[in-house]
């Protein structure tokens, strides 16, 4: 069995991977987190044999805290984002995996841990690369994800975030509003605010976000606030509290008279 640590700053994303590889019945979980610090200090009193990290995490990305790690184990990154899937991923034995992971693309990541941990090769100098890896993640312009998990009983459905016409807030839950439904996602307005776009995505009150692409009509209504019409078949309106109003206007392009 390959004694596997799975890391992501999102919650559901480490709980679907976690299923997906005890599935496989080739891997026994050693542990995960939802924090590299955390992880850090879990690893450095355990050994595993292969590390599921994502890229792109708050405070400290998966290259820096791979390069902290001694003993390195086998590295395979997670990531939204298809232009981090480049060669330097295929070499010294780190692969990597397009979120949403595909169980072909597992199947590939594993066959590949366990071909090198058969491999009598020393194991592979990463330091340089990463660092460099690191240097070019920061100095990058800002990626943004294009997708959203959200758990519907056991299953984790992948939503497109082009899909979503608006993020609401409702009795201590936060849900993604589509055409057909709503989805309960795993985060806050404000933590959505923050990950989201700012292209896409403006905050028109505190229990709101919308997706710009959908606004269709905005309305003036009483005490400087506005209603924006959304372009679903139901012709949602939702409120813009006064103090957002500003942002949204300018953000849509909308010209003070």
């Amino acid at each position: 069995m390959i004694r596997a640590f799975v890391v992501d700053d999102e919650p559901l994303a480490v709980k679907r991977l976690v299923r997906l590889l005890e599935e496989t019945g080739r891997v026994e979980i050693a542990g995960s987190s939802t924090d590299p610090v955390d992880a850090l200090a879990s690893l450095s009193n355990h050994t595993v044999d292969v590390l599921f990290l994502d890229i792109q995490m708050p405070g400290m990305n998966g290259f820096e805290m791979v390069s902290m790690l001694d003993p390195q184990p086998l590295v395979v990154f997670t990531t939204a984002f298809d232009q981090y899937a480049l060669q330097a991923f295929e070499v010294n034995s780190i692969d990597y995996l397009l979120k949403p992971v595909e169980e072909r693309q597992l199947a590939r990541a594993l066959d590949k841990a366990e071909r090198l941990r058969r491999s009598a090769e020393p194991a592979p100098e990463w330091k340089t690369l990463l660092a460099q890896l690191s240097g070019a993640l920061k100095s990058a312009p800002a990626e943004f994800p294009e997708r959203i998990a959200s758990r519907v009983g056991d299953r984790i459905h992948i939503l497109e975030l082009a899909t979503v016409a608006y993020f609401f807030a409702h009795d201590k839950l936060t849900y993604a509003a589509t055409e057909s439904k709503n989805y309960v996602v795993d985060h806050t307005i404000a933590e959505l605010e923050e990950k989201l776009d700012p292209r896409s995505f403006c905050r028109i009150h505190r229990s709101s976000l919308l997706n710009l692409a959908w606004a269709k009509e905005v309305d003036a209504w009483f005490g400087g606030r506005y209603l924006v019409r959304l372009k679903d078949a139901k012709g949602t309106e939702l409120q813009v509290a006064r103090e957002r109003a500003s942002e949204l206007k300018n953000r849509l392009g909308i010209t003070s008279r």
